[in-house]
């Protein structure tokens, strides 16, 4: 018994058998945002290898059931293909496919998916739907019940996979295997897992080999002429769409073999008779070397290895930071090719830092990281010399660097890969094994590929990390440090940066003080997202300043001749604009708009409306556009919402529907302190995942926040997060901190 890992196996593959399909696995949850595959049934392991851990959210029909709690239904490569292109990528079969969370009491536990065969068809019907969220149930109550008496059921250190027939491979006692032994063809029978569970003799003689060195292994382990991805793809083929498929191969030197394929869910029945080609045999691909028969399982057959290969480079495009690469390589290297610890190495500065790692205690951290980098061990002389070492043993290591091996890591073999992009090294990889192994040629020869792509994702994260925080520094140089205190106003402010591009833009907002009694705020919205864009905000916003004291804040002259400076810029680019005159002692605001949404006031009571401020045209169109203002009472305790049109506009959303729905959270939660309130107005863009437009919020009360409540957290503090976060600021009365 695995930690009750073998009553989940029992009950997932109770309802693979009530629903007809012929796979499924079991994902529990390992974290608040990482699942892990406890549980597999009917499918080789080597095909779940990349996705044996998972991060939510991830795009796979299971990590997306869980995040939306509901079933989710794949009915077909083309659908498969369009929602989920990385799984696509290295599924490319015909098969159907569910995903289920593992909930019941509000408890999440994680997942579960099943497959089904080509011949399902396209639709899951609504019995069958209503079936597997039963089943999942079902589960779930194992799981809660586990947890309840105080043995939580856990994920092993690999999936679980209950036990496959036992193989045969004589005749003796056993009609049906006489009868099979009589037919001259070869016939046999593979596991889901492709090792074989019966040989007829007829089938050893056409490929061989004698019965008991092909019994309980994959054919193409111990048959150099069959160990080619195309042979084996089509053995994966069959097991996922669970329809027959063929194939020819040529037995050295000169015999064909042609190969049927005849799939269930509990394996498959090959048929193998001698045939005639019809292409010559220089078409058929050069036998590769065998690989080690002693690596069993622990690193992926050559159609596996090309496809975590394939899945590995999909999943390294979407990355965009270097910690989003790291993550990608801890979580997906080491169940993808075997191992049982990994650590990314970079240098910084002539010592070595541990970036990245799993696998690995922290003692065994500290032991490296920090440390010169000198030759004298294999991490640091692969990551100085760019040459790829291979360890097969504790002795080879002990022979190569003898005043190291002592203060190693405890394991019995490694594989030292070189990060090389662009000719320069970037880093190195370290992947360890707990015992001795042999690396053939064909593994270093992955391997090594491996470490290119990772080098290459690496630097081109890197420089993105760069280039964002050279935008990052510009917007934050250019924003106010921090709003000014004021006696009698209370202040608070939210930008957030858009996800695309370099989530840089021209939004801006400002706080100005012109005399005891009265205070400028200005917000507005340069055309574009680049650094173009964000150094006009600057321009713009000095002009402002520089404005509002020639003129005293007279809301209609300080734009035209914003707008003038502008135009004779003619910098190609437009902005919109709100610029308002706050009297604090006559409760007094003037306001004047270039073509800014416009602002919202909430009263003391708690009404709200969407204020009807005359519109001139943008900023930098018209020379010498005129800018009406008009002048409303703000009584103590109303507050004023300036924002840009990020925060409103959303595709098939009406904008005059989108203010409106703004205007009614302001009434909701204006009367909080105002920290507190912009969070929540601002909540639904922050939680974006894409945000295509930059959002500012800037917000106004006269006079003190309400009374009994705490300063808010976030006052006077400013942070920039490199995606989804944003500029917070907050500002009240004096005395009021």
């Amino acid at each position: 018994m695995r930690n009750g890992l073998d009553r989940v196996a029992e009950g997932l593959v109770s309802l693979l058998g009530e629903l007809g399909a012929h796979a499924g696995g079991v994902f529990l949850l390992t974290g608040e945002s990482t699942m892990e595959l406890a549980v597999l049934a009917g499918m080789p392991r080597d095909i779940m290898r990349p996705w044996e851990r998972v991060r939510l959210p991830s795009p796979m029909p299971a990590a997306e059931a869980l995040q939306e709690q509901g079933v989710v239904w794949v009915g077909g490569p083309e659908e498969m293909a369009r929602r989920y292109p990385r799984t696509a990528l290295t599924l490319p079969y015909d098969f159907g496919m569910a995903g289920s969370p593992l909930r019941i009491n509000a408890r999440e536990f994680g997942a579960l998916f099943l497959v089904w065969p080509a011949s399902h068809g396209a639709q899951l019907r609504r019995r069958e739907r209503d079936r597997l969220v039963a089943g999942a149930t079902r589960l779930a109550r194992v799981l809660e019940r586990a947890e309840r008496d105080g043995r939580p059921i856990e994920p092993g250190p690999r999936p679980y996979i209950p036990a496959p027939a036992p193989a045969r491979g004589d005749s003796s006692g056993d009609p049906m295997a006489a009868l099979v032994s009589r037919i001259p063809e070869g016939l046999c029978s593979m596991d889901v897992q492709g090792r074989l569970t019966v040989v007829s003799p007829a089938a050893a003689s056409l490929l061989g080999e004698h019965v008991g060195r092909l019994l309980g292994v994959q054919p193409w382990t111990v048959l150099p002429w069959l160990n080619n991805p195309m042979f084996e793809d089509r053995y994966r083929s069959a097991v996922m769409s669970q329809e027959s498929t063929s194939f020819v191969a040529l037995r050295p030197p000169d015999q064909w073999l042609s190969f049927h394929l005849f799939p269930d869910p509990t394996g498959i029945s090959v048929r193998i008779v001698p045939t005639h080609a019809e292409r010559p045999a220089e078409d058929v691909p050069a036998p590769p070397m065998a690989p080690d028969p002693e690596g069993g399982l622990t690193v992926p057959s050559r159609a596996g290895a090309i496809y975590h290969i394939l899945n590995l480079a999909s999943a390294m495009t979407e990355a965009v930071g270097e910690q989003d690469v790291i993550d990608l390589v801890v979580d997906q290297v080491m169940p993808a090719f075997g191992g049982q610890a990994l650590a990314l190495l970079a240098e910084q500065g002539g010592t070595l830092r541990v970036i990245g790692s799993s696998g690995y205690g922290p003692e065994d951290i500290e032991r490296f990281d920090r440390t010169p980098v000198t030759p004298r061990t294999p991490g640091a002389r692969t990551l100085l010399t760019g040459v790829p070492a291979f360890v097969e043993s504790r002795r080879e290591l002990e022979r190569a660097y003898r005043s190291r091996a002592s203060a190693h890591d405890g394991m019995g073999a490694w594989a030292f890969l070189p990060l090389i992009s662009s000719g320069r090294s970037v880093g190195a990889c370290v992947l360890a094994y707990s015992q001795p192994r042999r690396f053939t040629v064909e593994e270093r020869s992955v391997l090594n590929s491996l470490g290119g792509l990772i080098a290459q994702a690496l630097e081109r994260a890197r420089l993105y990390d760069t280039k964002q925080a050279l935008a990052h520094g510009l917007q934050v140089g250019l924003l106010p440090r921090e709003l000014p205190s004021i006696p009698g106003l209370t202040a608070a402010a939210r930008y957030l940066p858009g996800t695309e591009g370099m989530a840089i833009g021209g939004d801006f907002y400002d706080i100005i003080r012109i005399d005891e009694d009265r205070v400028a705020a200005v917000i507005g919205d340069i055309q574009g997202h680049n650094v173009g864009a964000a150094a006009l905000m600057g321009q713009v916003r000095t002009a402002v300043r520089a404005y509002t004291d020639t003129s005293q804040g007279e809301p209609g002259t300080v734009l035209a001749h914003t707008n003038s400076m502008l135009v004779d810029l003619d910098p190609g680019l437009f902005a919109s604009c709100t610029y308002l005159r706050l009297d604090l002692k006559k409760e007094t605001v003037e306001l004047a708009r270039a073509g800014h949404p416009q602002p919202l006031m909430r009263t003391p009571e708690g009404t709200t409306s969407v204020l009807d401020v005359p519109g001139g045209v943008l900023l930098g169109i018209v020379p010498d556009a005129q800018y009406p203002q008009i002048e409303l009472t703000m009584p103590v305790g109303s507050v004023l919402a300036l924002y840009t049109d990020g925060l409103v506009e959303s595709p098939g959303v009406d904008l005059d529907d989108a203010i409106s729905d703004l205007a009614d959270r302001l009434g909701e939660v204006g009367g909080r302190y105002l920290g507190e309130a912009a969070d929540v107005l601002t909540r639904e863009a922050q939680e974006a995942r894409q945000r295509a437009d930059d959002v500012a919020l800037l917000l106004l009360r006269a006079g003190d926040g309400p009374h009994g409540t705490v300063a808010d957290p976030h006052e006077h503090g400013r942070e920039l997060p490199r995606s989804g976060g944003g500029t917070r600021h907050q500002s009240g009365a004096a005395g009021h901190h």
